[in-house]
């Protein structure tokens, strides 16, 4: 059986507004895969990451994302790709005068649900999947810099995206913090979903192993199976 590509970049360039950061990017995630990104700060990371959710767009090489080409996107058609796609950021990101079933709500909406039973089972399935079942009523400032992370981590999951895309999502956190995070991404890949986590956290590499791909000098290196020893990233 064939696997199941969901992310296929080809002698794809990376820019960050003007400047090329990475050339002929070759790149392939498939559905279920967890993937290390990792690099010194400066070297397209989050560039890249915001190439796949077409917040950057694709200027030169080939672009497959969850069937859509990223080459001739449409801007119509950006959100239906986001949908596609769970983004998790290292500082959260929540609206901070929401509270947790206020901020998903939020998200709901503005992706096009409108029944307010389906909302409500649809959110408190996904905060019981991150293990906040009953914190729907607090405030982000109520909540752990975990419980935030989680929190956002639910609002990613929302839609049922196939990807999931986390930059630096344990950089805010203390060490056993990131491991319960670590261990829920993995759940979420073990559902099936693709997951790539740009990191510099070689602790949670070296417990958590799965393939790394680093980018070094403008290119993207070929995958390992192995921990890349790297020095200050």
């Amino acid at each position: 059986m064939a696997l199941d590509k969901i992310i296929e970049l080809t002698n794809a360039d990376i820019y960050h507004k003007d400047h090329l950061v990475m050339s002929d990017v070759n790149f392939t995630v498939n559905k279920g895969e967890f993937v290390y990104l990792i690099g010194k700060t400066g070297t397209g990371k989050s560039s890249l990451l915001k190439t796949i959710y077409a917040e950057i767009p694709l200027q030169k090489g080939v672009g497959k994302i969850a069937d859509y080409d990223l080459a001739n996107l449409k801007k119509k058609q950006i959100p239906f790709l986001r949908r596609k796609i769970g983004i998790v950021f290292q500082d959260f990101q929540l609206l901070t005068d929401r509270s947790a079933n206020e901020n998903l709500t939020f998200v709901l909406k503005a992706t096009g649900w409108k029944k307010k039973k389906e909302m409500e089972q649809r959110i408190q399935d996904v905060l019981e999947k991150v293990g906040l079942g009953y914190k729907g009523y607090k405030m982000p400032h109520e909540l752990s810099g975990g419980e935030q992370q989680r929190l956002s981590i639910a609002r990613a999951l929302l839609n049922d995206p196939e990807i999931i895309l986390a930059d630096e999502p344990t950089g805010n956190l203390d060490p056993e913090t990131s491991g319960g995070i670590m261990e829920l991404l993995f759940e979420i890949k073990n559902s099936g979903r693709a997951v790539i986590m740009a990191t510099h956290d070689y602790e949670m590499l070296k417990k958590f192993s799965a393939p790394t791909m680093k980018i070094e000098d403008g290119k993207l290196n070929e995958r390992e199976n192995k921990i890349i020893e790297f020095d200050n990233l």
